[in-house]
């Protein structure tokens, strides 16, 4: 996958410089039907890039930068992907898991996912641009580390279902279990702190997630952490309202 999309990066650098594959079959001393065979095969030595580089005027080093660019971590996804994700269970559940930093073997070692299930998601994520499949199933995460489901969007609303439905139907009692629920009376500065310590609160939360992320898979277990905070009466109240 990784040399498929450098290959596309200098295609299309070839395009913006206006180089064409009979300029670069000059260049090189090559036939112009071999050139075109050798970017149709997607396979390029580290000789020929350097080459084709330098007819271009760069260094090697340039092009890959130009890949690391191209390769930006995203923070949010676009509707569209949000919706593919919810659509498959099975590909929504294999979405989680890399953001958890699992690997292929956690994945279909602690799931009802086969081998080749799991490469066909994979897959199917690496054209999402979530993740880069790599050689032998390896997996590398393009989100960033403050990534972001969209405000309200088709996985928030199908996980917010989940937790009205499932996660607060608990008397959080269990170990590992609290619940904490507190309301007053506060002023829009004191609302403005509580909710700038949410913030912090949350990037903790992102970091402690990364760290982790080094354990084994056995060694760590899926939590659900929800500190919520907004206008809010009891419902029979609001009848009383002057």
């Amino acid at each position: 996958m990784q040399t498929e999309a450098l290959i596309d990066i200098l295609k299309k650098t070839l395009r913006n410089q206006r180089m064409t594959y009979a300029d670069i079959a000059t260049g090189l001393n090559m036939s112009e039907a071999n050139v075109k065979r050798m970017f149709a095969s997607n396979r390029l030595t580290l000789d020929r890039l350097e080459a084709i580089c330098q007819l271009m005027k760069m260094e090697l080093s340039d092009l890959f930068q130009l890949y690391q660019e191209s390769r930006q971590r995203i923070t949010q996804l676009t509707i569209e992907q949000e919706k593919e994700l919810i659509s498959d269970t099975k590909l929504l559940l294999v979405a989680v898991c890399v953001r958890n930093r699992l690997n292929f073997e956690d994945i279909v070692s602690h799931y009802h996912i086969s081998d080749t299930e799991c490469v066909r998601y994979l897959t199917r994520l690496d054209k999402l641009k979530i993740i880069d499949l790599l050689p032998q199933n390896r997996i590398k995460l393009r989100i960033d580390e403050g990534f972001r489901w969209l405000p309200d969007g088709p996985i928030e609303r199908f996980f917010e279902k989940q937790i009205q439905s499932q996660f607060l139907h608990s008397a959080f009692t269990g170990e590992f279990e609290q619940r904490l629920f507190l309301s007053g009376l506060f002023s829009d500065v004191s609302i403005q702190v509580l909710m700038n310590k949410m913030q912090m609160l949350a990037k903790e939360f992102t970091e402690m997630h990364r760290q982790d992320a080094r354990l084994p898979f056995d060694k760590r277990k899926n939590v659900g952490f929800m500190l919520a905070l907004r206008p809010w009466e009891l419902e029979v109240f609001r009848p009383l309202r002057r």
